[in-house]
């Protein structure tokens, strides 16, 4: 059952709630993923995690997206509490240091600031890229899809600092809940003609290359458009504290050229766990996004995707993604 259905049995059976879940869920995929253990050491601090170095963390070398504050810089929502299916529009400001919000920032691939959208359950991914007014004031129309908790992160770099920071925080909307499961790991995920397909050997607390293949109707892709300056961008969330990891491709994308079928990473996943990863790529002058689970331990067998692929269309219309 996709995800629109699951929203509409559980209209249908009236389960209304405001939901604070924990819960994971992806789109539906197909194909074996290779499985790994449980237990692992953790980068050092300041490691880079996947192209994207961070700085320093809060105390206990904490990973990014975990907190509101970190470096002396806040993640400021104007409000925190919505109705799902309405239009509005999501209102912050990123506080520096001074108490005042940042207004001056250095670009990371071709943007001021990333905004990434999830519900908790990981059900509704959203990648966008809001206005800031002179005042600092960031705004961009959203629609949350569905009642629960959604994870908002703010990846930036201000002016003058030397890497780029991500704050979360969690906003809370009113409306249907119905919890949609984590898929299983999968090799390949399927949808709109499109066939992704995932091969590596993730390993925890090292540097790991992930390699995604992009066909359409049964043909390799190769004229991938750039999007903010790379064929690929790769965002990973750890299952159970949405952990948040921001990787790009080694290879950038200038203008005008073509990219593909193959897209590769360089990824540090910082300790054992599940992870719920979202490849974004632009192809036919659209923006497309893949939905993989993977599980991570200290050592364990590659990922290896079927040698031919059979086309399953993922059900996520309920939850459309926004670039």
């Amino acid at each position: 059952m996709n995800r629109a259905a699951a929203l509409r049995l559980g209209a249908f059976a009236g389960v209304l709630a405001l939901a604070f879940g924990a819960a994971f869920g992806i789109g539906s995929a197909v194909g074996p993923i290779a499985a790994a253990g449980d237990t692992s050491a953790a980068p050092a601090h300041g490691e880079e995690m996947g192209g994207m170095e961070h700085g320093s963390h809060a105390a206990g070398g904490q990973l990014p997206g975990l907190a509101v504050s970190d470096q002396g810089y806040t993640f400021a929502p104007v409000k925190t509490f919505f109705t799902g299916q309405q239009q509005t529009e999501l209102r912050f400001t990123i506080q520096g240091p001074d108490g005042k919000p940042v207004t001056k920032y250095t670009k990371t691939h071709e943007k001021d600031l990333h905004l990434i959208v999830v519900r908790r359950d990981l059900s509704g991914f959203h990648h966008v890229h809001p206005a800031m007014a002179a005042d600092g004031t960031w705004s961009i129309p959203f629609t949350f899809t569905a009642g629960g908790t959604w994870r908002l992160y703010a990846d930036f770099q201000p002016a003058g600092h030397d890497s780029t920071i991500t704050l979360g925080t969690d906003v809370n909307v009113t409306g249907m809940y119905v919890p949609v499961p984590v898929a299983e790991p999968a090799s390949v995920y399927s949808f709109d003609g499109y066939d992704v397909t995932l091969a590596g050997a993730p390993v925890a607390g090292k540097e790991s290359e992930l390699t995604f293949k992009v066909s359409k109707d049964g043909k390799a892709v190769t004229d991938l458009q750039p999007y903010l300056g790379a064929f690929g961008h790769l965002v990973s969330l750890r299952g159970g504290d949405l952990a948040y990891l921001h990787n790009h491709p080694a290879e950038h994308a200038a203008p005008g050229t073509k990219g593909g079928p193959e897209i590769t990473f360089a990824t540090t996943f910082p300790t054992a766990g599940t992870y719920s990863l979202f490849l974004d790529f632009q192809h036919a002058g659209a923006v497309h996004t893949a939905e993989f689970t993977v599980k991570v331990g200290p050592s364990g067998p590659p990922i290896v995707p079927p040698t031919a692929t059979t086309t399953t269309t993922a059900g996520h219309a309920e939850t459309p993604h926004g670039h």
